[in-house]
Order: C-alpha cells, then structure tokens, then sequence
C-alpha cells in the first residue's frame, strides 16, 4: 500500500490491531497433543524461524516493480494508456538483465504486481472480463487490488494467452541464475471487481457462497453493508478517473449490492476517495465487535516450530476464507515460486498467519516469508506465533534514518531502536526505498542520491536481517515526474511509465549501463560494492558491538558520524559513517579494551582494509596500546569506510 494512504489510516490500524488481540472462548488444543502426534522429526530437530534461510552472509531482496522494468518507451505522457508510455514484460528479464541484479549479491528477487490484478486495457479477447475505471486506480491498476489470483497481469506477457508460462519460464531463469522468486500475496483485501477466470477445479470465487442478507458470517468472504448498493466515491480533490479521459465504463457507477466493506476497514455503502475504495476488506472470522470466531492458538506455541503449528491446525474447522488463501499459497508454492511478501500483515488475525505460513513450511521448509507490519509491539507475534521469517523494520529504523539523513535527528537516536530489538534482530528487514517510500533523491526525502550513501552502509551492516534494494535505487533515481494517479516522489505504480535512470542502465535491451551518467555509475558501484559485502561476509551475521557511544566524547567525532563493529571468529569488521554532506570529519575512533580482549589482540599495530574503496590499495591501522584501540580516520562528507582487520 502507498504510505501516504497509510499514514492517514493510522486509526483504522489500531482499530485493525485491536481486532487481532481480541480473546476468543473457541477451541483449543494443548501443546502436547500437537507434540504427540508429529511423526517426522523430534522437536529437537525442527527448524525455527531464525534458522529456516540460513545462508553465507546476510540475503539481499531486489525488488523489481515488474511492468515497470522492461519498458524502453521514454514518452512518459500523464495519464498515458498502456501503448502511449509502453509496458515491460516478463521476457524483458533476459539473462543480462539477471546477471546485472544478481551484481548486488541479490538472493531473491521480489516481482512486485505480478498476480493478475485490476487493468484497464481490453484483454476480453482472451476471456478477461473488462475493469471499471471507476473502482481501479491509476491508467494501469494497483498490484494491490487483485483480480484473479490463479494467474498472472496479463500486461506482462508477450502473448497474454501465454502469460503463465512465460511467469514459468521467467522464474526458471531467475533461478538458472541462483535466485529465489518472491510475489505478493495481499490476503487483506481484493479488487472490488474480483472474477477469477483461472481457479483450479473445485475452487470457489470469493463471495460465491455468501450469505449476503447479513452484515457478518463466520464462513463469509466479505463484510456487507446490508440494505445499501456501494456508491462510487465523491470526485475530492479534483480526481478523475483515468484523468478525465473518456470510457465506456467510466460513468460514476458501479454495481455492487448490498455494498461490502472497504479494504482499509471502511464500512460505508460509499467510501472517500481516499480509502481503499477499489477492495474489499476479507473476514477471517473476526466478528464486527472485533470477537474471534475461530480457535485460538495457546499462547505455549509461541517460538515452537512450524511443524508444530501446522499439526495444531490440520483438523481444526476455520473460516473458509482461510482456506481459500491457503489454496492460493499453495498454488503458487507448488508453481516454483519460492516465498511471498504479505502486504498490510498486522490487518489479519496472527492466527490465520500460524496456519497459512505452517502449510507453507509444510511444502516448501525454505519458503522466505516477509510481512508488511508497522506496529513493533507486534513484531514479535508476527514472528514467533505467526510463524513469518522476516518483517519490516520501518517505523523505528527506517524512520529514523530517514530523519537523520534529513538533519532532523541524531545518529544516537539509533541506538534505543538496536538494543530494543537485539532479541528478533535476524528478523527484521532494512530498506532505505521500496515501492511506498519516497525516492531517496527526490526533493521532498533527501533531495540527493549521495545523502542515502552513509544510510544504506548501516542499514546494510548494522543487523542480521535481509537488506531490501528497490530497483533504480542503486542509479539514485529522483521520481519526481507526474505519472498520473498519485503524488510524485514515488515511481508509479498505478501508471504505464519508464524509468529513466533505469532506462540508462538498460542501453536499449543490453543492460550494461551504456547510457548512464558518470554519477550513475559511481553510485551504481558504490551499491554493488556494499551489498555484495553484505551477502558475502558471515561476520554480519554475528557479533554486534557499538561504538558509537564511547567516541562521542572524542574531539571531531558528533552526531552526524556513526560507528559499530561486526565479528566471528574469523573476521573483524569496523563500520564508520559521516552523514554530514558538507563537513570532514576527523577523529581518533577508539575502541574499547571488552572488545580488544574478545578479538584476543595484542598492543601492536594491525592493518584495515577498507571493503568498500575502489581503490584496493587503500589501508588504515588499529593501533592497540594497553588494550585499547584508536583507528586515526578522516571521512569525507556522506563517507564510509568498512575496515577488515587483517
């Protein structure tokens, strides 16, 4: 979901939490009853959360908005139509193209909007029925309004009658080049205009079965607003569907009745402009009260292994829209595709997450499950009783470093938000852009790619968690054009457009960067040279210590420089960043006799490589007198240096 949209719905977020905390008088099961009854492996043996995508170093999650990637159209017009702007497809992601994504120690590469959502363009020639634009946003659609999710946007696809294979054979490539595919699974909310053509035999559409006389039932898909039609929303703000431009379908209308609640939780026959208004909110059994009406998980299951989970769930009668997400998990699973990133997570009941993602683990143990949650008081029922693998680390992290890379706060404010977390760090995903966040370069974030240089260094090196790269984030792209629908600063992803710098990258179909400007290219080597020190070094996956706090008092060193170290036995690594963008700074960085003693160092000089200079040859020295260390540095303005202890 966009983030502004989300900022505004913070209410109806806590209204959403306070649903998925409600107590519930259902079933229960003991721990030892689901115990005794797993036959494959003893629970000495089972893979926990935090260990189930062990790897090398830390994984790197690239995420590619898909119809966006592949287009060499440069026309860029506003509100302009899928053959004015240009459209990529699946076959756009060519073996170069991998090889260039998999340049930043890329693990897993996440295809935001692939699952067949809401579109304008007129596929009914292969047995799509039309969208109305007035419950679809943007000329394109919302990846999150999905229409039909047994098959892919047909935008995507050379020949749309082809669309899933060529989704078959673009996974294979992704993974002939030692990549893991990621989609959207969105279980919160579908378009308003919900009509799977493609359901496998024996499943049902969504709502086919509801009882739409009452506002709420247990095994409803939907909540209805009983008595009233849906009223399309009141044109606030000057918003025109596909900008003004004329439609057959485009009349101020649609037909829905009895009208069904709003994907953000509204309960309106008409919703404001600015809610949810093209999806619908699904019931998980979660009562209008906010009561539960399915079992409840025993609060003993909480960090107990998801064979343990799925055992607990295999015979339980749970809502069927449950089970009809579980169908969708699982038939993508079974497609190839290697993991899902949940959108709007903290909105559905951490119940239906133990079941989805324990038949998941089930089929596939190694499946990477990432969920969009922003409530860190959450974090931790997400992970250990919902059973996802990792979350966003957005309203303590990112915002923070936001804010500092703004001027507006300390680098100290870090170190609360470290040692709050230290317990679930592994689990915790960092990003500096993704598809709801502002550009780093654009004017109203940092107005300067440069300025996310020293961020995405402790970001990046800072945790255990993944770290996420947004495409053309790397070649600093600004996004301050109008696509259409939605605010600049953001890269569309409502609209056919083309994405300049990433167009530079691709030289016309080569992907070698031929185009770029030199400040491109710089910042594109800065990237790759980071996150592959990220993926390959396994001391980020260990020992953390902070720095920062015992250099503070020391002359040239303030709160616009940040530093900490990283080791295992074999590697030890020191992080310092100056995010001034216009200040040297020059200090002796000191560190402490604890950490000397636990890299069993002697007094001596010893001699720092720096991971991240282009220049190979570039040294510094840890001088170690009576047990304590001092490093003498100067760092440039937005500078970073990662020294490796030799």
């Amino acid at each position: 979901m966009n983030s502004s949209s989300i900022q505004s719905l913070v209410p109806l977020l806590l209204v959403a939490t306070l649903l998925g905390c409600s107590e519930s008088t259902e079933e229960t099961v003991t721990l030892s009853d689901a115990k005794s009854s797993l036959e494959e492996k003893p629970l000495d043996k089972l893979v926990t959360h935090q260990s189930a995508n062990a790897i090398q170093g830390k994984p790197v999650i690239y995420q590619v908005f898909t119809r966006l990637f592949g287009n060499k159209n440069t026309t860029n017009k506003t509100w302009g139509t899928k053959e004015e702007n240009g459209v990529g497809k699946f076959n756009d992601f060519t073996d170069e193209a991998l090889k260039g994504i998999k340049e930043f120690g890329t693990t897993h590469v996440w295809y935001t909007g692939v699952p067949h959502h809401a579109v304008i363009s007129d596929y009914t020639e292969f047995g799509i029925s039309a969208d109305d634009p007035d419950v679809v946003k943007g000329r394109a659609g919302s990846p999150y309004a999905v229409k039909d999710y047994y098959n892919v946007n047909p935008d995507l696809a050379v020949n749309p009658a082809n669309r899933l294979q060529e989704f078959k054979q673009l996974i294979e490539r992704t993974h002939q080049h030692g990549m893991k595919v990621m989609i959207d699974i969105v279980p919160n909310h579908i378009a308003r205009n919900y009509q799977s053509a493609s359901a496998p035999e024996g499943v049902s559409n969504f709502g086919t079965r509801d009882d739409t006389s009452v506002e709420y039932k247990r095994d409803n898909n939907f909540y209805y607003v009983v008595g009233e039609a849906f009223k399309v929303p009141n044109a606030e703000n000057d918003y025109k569907p596909l900008g003004g431009d004329s439609n057959p379908l485009s009349d101020g209308k649609f037909d829905e009745n009895p009208a069904k609640w709003t994907g953000n939780g509204s309960r309106k026959a008409q919703p404001h402009s600015n809610d949810w208004y093209e999806t619908v909110k699904i019931n998980y059994g979660v009562k209008p009260d906010g009561s539960y009406d399915f079992p409840k998980l025993p609060k003993e299951y909480a960090n107990q292994s998801h064979q343990v989970h799925y055992t607990f769930w295999k015979n339980k009668d749970v809502p069927d829209s449950w089970v009809k997400f579980k169908q969708i998990a699982l038939y993508w699973t079974k497609f190839g595709v290697d993991g899902f990133r949940y959108d709007m997570a903290e909105m559905v009941p951490v119940e239906f997450w133990s079941y989805l993602n324990s038949s998941i683990k089930n089929v596939n143990p190694n499946a990477t499950l990432l969920a969009e949650v922003y409530n860190p008081s959450l974090y931790r029922d997400y992970l250990n009783i919902g059973k996802m693998d990792y979350l966003y680390d957005k309203v303590d992290f990112y915002d923070t470093l936001k804010a500092i890379m703004q001027g507006k706060a300390p680098t100290s404010s870090l170190l609360p938000i470290v040692q709050r977390f230290q317990d679930i760090d592994a689990s915790l995903l960092h990003f500096l852009e993704n598809h709801d966040e502002q550009r780093i370069a654009s004017t109203e974030f940092a107005g300067d790619a440069n300025k996310g240089k020293p961020a995405m260094v402790v970001s990046s090196l800072i945790g255990k968690g993944p770290n996420l790269l947004y495409y053309a984030q790397a070649l600093g792209e600004s996004a301050m054009d109008d696509a259409g629908f939605g605010d600049p600063t953001r890269t569309s992803i409502f609209d056919y457009w083309g994405v300049p710098s990433l167009q530079r990258w691709m030289n016309g179909g080569k992907f070698d960067g031929g185009k770029l400007t030199l400040q491109e290219k710089s910042l594109r080597e800065f990237y790759v040279s980071l996150l592959s020190v990220s993926a390959s070094s396994n001391a980020f996956n260990s020992n953390y210590a902070d720095l920062h706090q015992l250099n503070l008092s020391n002359d040239g060193y303030d709160e616009s420089v940040y530093s900490f170290a990283r080791w295992e036995k074999n590697e030890k690594i020191i992080v310092v960043s100056n995010f001034s963008p216009t200040e040297t700074k020059q200090f002796n960085l000191s560190v402490d006799k604890g950490l000397i003693g636990l890299w069993s160092l002697t007094d001596g000089t010893f001699t720092l490589n720096d991971l991240l200079s282009r220049d190979s040859k570039f040294k510094g020295s840890l001088m170690v007198k009576e047990g304590v260390g001092s490093v003498e540095l100067s760092l440039e303005p937005l500078e970073s240096r990662v020294f490796h202890l030799k």
